[in-house]
């Protein structure tokens, strides 16, 4: 009975929702094709997409997430047939059962658009949309081309627009096929065609029509012809919303086949008005610039007399300078001046000699003087020593001893006679004396042996 009990006991609503996701989770991958319904995003915040997708029995709630949205290439919309993959799921807050699409792909014309959309973007990554490659269209198309198709009424349209707007430009036509497989080579001819008549502007035109008509202005070959074209292309294809990789690549791009042919050709009242306009800005532009240059000269004018009265001023104030030296208001100045110091020079010449001498004179007084003391106490030494020596020279001297009564007698050939057998009878001697000599002549020698000094 208990058991009962606790079987029948009722789920917690969020018991039940998790038994369902539970349930939901174990279903496999599905791929589901239908039609969109009720698109509702990106979110702004989220980035998610919403939507319903059905077909003519039932529908259901589909879900994709941001990061799938931003790889789908092309943009969901109502009425758009897609294919879907992914799974259920229960949303555990609200317990709605929603499809999660893992994968969304267009079908029909979804897969045209897709596949346009690939190639746009690889377009773009080689710069063709680049607003820096586009070429620059006039502002005043003197002479346009209109490359177009022959049979419909858009030449008709454009060229009552060009006439209306402004009856100067020069209208020429190329025809060409806008829809169809053919059309793309028929255009590319009718560009070429059109470029080398090197006007000012070519326009690509064609009205309106299904995505699959406008598929021709969607072709690789024509956008690299477009981006490869001399002269500045601008397109108006079919109508506002509709826009090719013909308008993305052209140098311009106007909504309409009339756009683009009132985008080439400025009204000509407004022409006028712009040059009326222009006119008067130049003439006031004109005239602020020469007020300007004018008060600008005469500040210079001003600026210049200034300056140069105060040169003037400067040079007057060098050449007076210059003028008031003695050297030329009177040449002989410097004469008369080296003159006198000449002669100054000179007085102090003469005074200075006799005071250099009398200086010189006393400086060699003082010197003599001092050589007189100097050498007489240098020669002291040596005339004590030269005393002494005298003394004993004076002592050994033969003089001296002459003079104490002792004789020399001499030869005849002036030899001293030391002995007497140095003599002989009849010889003559001379004898020094102390005082004075004689001669006498030798009667006799006596030998008699040596006798001293003392015994004499």
């Amino acid at each position: 009975m208990a058991e009962d009990e606790a079987r029948e006991a009722p789920l917690s609503v969020s018991e039940a929702v998790s038994l369902a996701k539970g349930a939901v989770d174990a279903w496999p991958t599905l791929v589901v094709s239908g039609e969109v319904s009720g698109f509702r995003g990106p979110n702004a915040r989220s980035g998610h997409c919403y939507f319903e997708v059905k077909d003519d029995e039932a529908s259901m709630s589909v879900i994709v997430w941001r990061g799938t949205a931003q790889k789908m290439g092309f943009q969901l919309k109502d009425g758009l047939a897609v294919r879907l993959t992914g799974k259920f799921d229960v949303y555990k807050a609200s317990g709605k059962l929603s499809f999660v699409a893992r994968r969304v792909e267009a079908a029909g014309e979804g897969l045209l658009r897709q596949q346009v959309a690939e190639l746009a973007r690889a377009l773009d990554r080689e710069g063709l949309m680049d607003p820096a490659r586009k070429r620059h269209v006039p502002a005043f198309c003197t002479r346009v081309c209109v490359v177009t198709s022959l049979s419909g009424s858009v030449i008709e349209d454009v060229k009552r627009t060009l006439a209306r707007r402004n009856p100067l430009v020069e209208i020429d036509v190329v025809g060409c096929s806008v829809q169809g497989a053919d059309a793309p080579a028929t255009i590319l001819r009718a560009l070429e065609t059109a470029a080398a008549a090197r006007p000012d502007a070519i326009l690509l035109v064609r009205g309106g029509g299904s995505f699959e008509d406008l598929m021709c202005f969607n072709d690789e070959r024509l956008a690299r012809a477009i981006a490869a074209c001399p002269v500045p292309v601008v397109t108006g294809i079919g109508h506002e919303p509709d826009v090719t990789i013909a308008d993305m690549v052209a140098d311009r791009r106007a909504s309409t086949p009339t756009a683009a042919a009132e985008s080439v050709a400025p009204a000509i009242d407004e022409v006028e008005r712009q040059m009326v306009q222009r006119q008067v800005r130049l003439a006031r532009a004109m005239s602020a610039a020469l007020s300007a240059r004018s008060q600008s000269v005469g500040s210079l004018g001003r600026l210049m007399a200034s300056t140069a009265q105060s040169s003037l001023a400067r040079r007057r104030l060098a050449l007076e300078a210059l003028g008031s030296r003695r050297c030329l208001s009177d040449p002989a100045a410097a004469l008369r001046d080296r003159a006198g110091e000449l002669e100054q020079t000179e007085q102090r010449l003469h005074d200075a000699v006799p005071r250099a001498l009398a200086a010189q004179r006393e400086r060699a007084d003082r010197a003599a003087g001092r050589l007189a003391e100097l050498g007489a106490r240098l020669t002291r030494p040596a005339e004590a020593s030269l005393a002494r020596l005298a003394a004993l020279l004076d002592a050994l001297s033969p003089l001296s001893v002459l003079a104490r009564g002792y004789a020399i007698a001499r030869d005849a050939s002036g030899r001293v006679v030391r002995g007497a057998d140095e003599l002989v009878p009849g010889g003559e001697v001379r004898v020094l004396l102390g005082k004075g000599s004689f001669d006498a002549t030798v009667l006799r020698t006596h030998d008699e042996g040596s006798v001293s000094p003392e015994g004499i």
